[in-house]
């Protein structure tokens, strides 16, 4: 029988635990656990677009919280993806001018040509599709989000299949803040 060896413990590279520090100087030391959202991002940008319950873990340790806190705040807010996700995640606006203005007949092209289903990823991993609440640029409905920008005015086929092929045409997700000086190991490929 071969030795099994426990899984390594997730840790933020040096280029991520920079910048959480530098993040809390923003807040006073008892208070902390204010700085927990800016650092779930840092961590799901760190972790491959996710926070699995082991990072989530560590993010409590980093801030000298309960696990539970990271949970409760992970689960509620949709930004944080608590599954394995595609290169893209596209968020689609699901409120009322959205709707008004076609978001269920996108969101039905989007699951036709990637071939994921709302809340699932595309078999080649690259996109995932995400319903969300307001999107706040209802006059340009309607909208979907992919990490800080919008694209906006996808009521046409050809414009949503303009927006697929931007996306497919990047080679690395946009570097972030914090990493100047490279990516960290886990996102090289990703």
């Amino acid at each position: 029988m071969e030795p099994t060896t426990a899984p390594t413990k997730p840790q933020f590279s040096p280029a991520a635990q920079a910048e959480i520090k530098r993040l809390l100087t923003h807040y006073p030391e008892d208070r902390s656990k204010s700085a927990l959202l800016p650092i779930l991002h840092i961590a799901q940008a760190e972790f491959g677009g996710w926070v699995s319950p082991e990072v989530q873990d560590l993010v409590a340790e980093t801030l000298g919280i309960k696990p539970i806190e990271v949970y409760e705040v992970s689960s509620f807010y949709t930004q944080y993806n608590l599954k394995p996700v595609g290169k893209h995640v596209l968020e689609i606006c699901r409120t009322g001018p959205c709707m008004l203005r076609g978001s269920d007949e996108l969101t039905a092209h989007l699951e036709r040509i990637t071939g994921a289903k709302v809340g699932g990823t595309s078999p080649d991993g690259t996109f995932t599709l995400k319903e969300v609440e307001c999107l706040a640029a209802c006059g340009f409905a309607p909208i979907v989000q992919v990490r800080e920008k919008y694209y906006e005015q996808l009521d046409t086929p050809e414009a949503v299949d303009a927006m697929l092929s931007e996306l497919k045409s990047l080679v690395h997700r946009p570097i972030l803040p914090w990493e100047e000086t490279g990516l960290p190991n886990s996102l090289k490929n990703y």
